[in-house]
């Protein structure tokens, strides 16, 4: 797999420069791998997920600010000399996606935000424990339980929390004290690409409402509430969340 501006990523029929391309941004703690493989081979396009600074097998440290990950992913979309692009975030990858098309609207084509908010505040007992070696392993034990909804499959549920266990806690916390400083709300009315938000009706990281927030802030943003699905809808329902993005596409390029 190739690295640009040091960020690994993986990369679905990249040569063919006919296909439109989409980029998946992961949320905190994750890396390309979070995308199930439905949406990195999204068929019809060119996919690139790749893996945010410090995260999977990206190089340099996590980082703190949404504005620091963004600086970073706008970096490695003009390395790759990507043409004007649609741009998928979960949780704190939507932050981050958001934050790109306020500030960089000639990359985007039209924006996907899944399970995310304007504003993602974190409980600070919680930022405390992450960064507590004593009170970690409860707390990712916590995040795991929290980011699933009771429909889940349980061998989904331990397979998250693995993987979050591998994580450095340095890089987990920063990227929670990311998500917790992070306000867009003010800068919605600045989004002027076309705009679907994903959101399941069981999710308690991200509830309904921030979801709302963007639908109403977001001039023409459409919301889809997926039933019985929670914070991770990529993971529990990959076909539908694959279905609702060609769908969103489908419907820009052809508007």
């Amino acid at each position: 797999m190739p690295y640009q501006a040091e960020l690994y990523f993986q990369a679905y029929q990249a040569d063919d420069l006919a296909r439109k391309p989409v980029v998946f941004i992961h949320g905190a703690g994750g890396d390309h791998l979070s995308w199930p493989s439905q949406l990195r081979r999204l068929t019809g396009y060119r996919v690139y997920a790749p893996d945010l600074p410090g995260h999977g097998k990206s190089k340099g440290h996590g980082l703190q600010r949404i504005e620091s990950y963004g600086e970073a992913v706008v970096s490695w979309i003009h390395k790759l000399e990507l043409p004007k692009l649609f741009l998928a975030g979960h949780s704190m990858g939507g932050a981050i996606t958001l934050w790109i098309a306020v500030h960089y609207p000639e990359l985007v084509q039209g924006l996907v935000l899944i399970s995310t908010g304007a504003r993602l505040p974190v409980n600070l007992s919680l930022i405390e424990d992450l960064a507590n070696p004593q009170g970690f392993p409860a707390a990712i034990e916590n995040i795991s339980s929290w980011s699933f909804s009771e429909n889940a499959e349980p061998s989904l549920v331990e397979n998250v929390l693995k993987k979050m266990s591998k994580i450095r806690p340095s890089v987990l916390v920063g990227d929670f004290r990311a998500c917790d400083l992070v306000d867009l709300t003010e800068e919605l009315g600045n989004v002027h690409v076309p705009t679907t938000i994903l959101v399941g009706d069981e999710d308690k990281m991200t509830p309904v409402r921030f979801s709302e927030e963007l639908r109403d802030g977001i001039n023409g943003a459409r919301m889809r509430i997926c039933k019985r699905t929670g914070h991770m809808l990529p993971l529990e329902e990959p076909m539908e969340t694959a279905a609702e993005i060609k769908r969103f596409i489908e419907g820009v390029l052809g508007s």
